[in-house]
């Protein structure tokens, strides 16, 4: 097996991944469905708590679109081999972020739908 050294530091390394802004497949399908049957909305309202995939504000409705590795899906999920240690750590922490933004949203009178 060979390892490869990072030739950039661990900050400019996280600043790098941070500008990502991906989309998943799921969500652009999703997205594109409910705006074709006429529903309006904005996508990642990043002034909203959790930033969810897609938010209905005038009728406070969240909706976030979880993939099947993110938030381990206990359906589909397969935890990877290698680097355990650091995969349990960041999945529990994904869950739990998760069932804190649910509880926000519940406890404020929005309707939160994860999908």
């Amino acid at each position: 097996m060979i390892i490869l050294a990072d030739i950039i530091s661990k900050e400019q390394r996280s600043k790098n991944m941070s500008a990502i802004k991906s989309q998943s497949k799921l969500e652009n399908l999703f997205t594109k469905a409910i705006w074709k049957k006429g529903v309006r909305f904005r996508k990642n309202v990043r002034k909203l708590y959790g930033n969810p995939d897609v938010s209905i504000q005038k009728y406070k409705i969240v909706i976030f679109i979880d993939s099947c590795f993110w938030h381990a899906c206990p359906i589909h999920f397969k935890m990877p081999k290698s680097n355990q240690e650091y995969w349990d750590k960041k999945l529990a922490r994904n869950i739990e972020r998760d069932l804190e933004v649910t509880a926000y949203y519940t406890e404020n009178n929005w309707y939160v739908k994860r999908i």
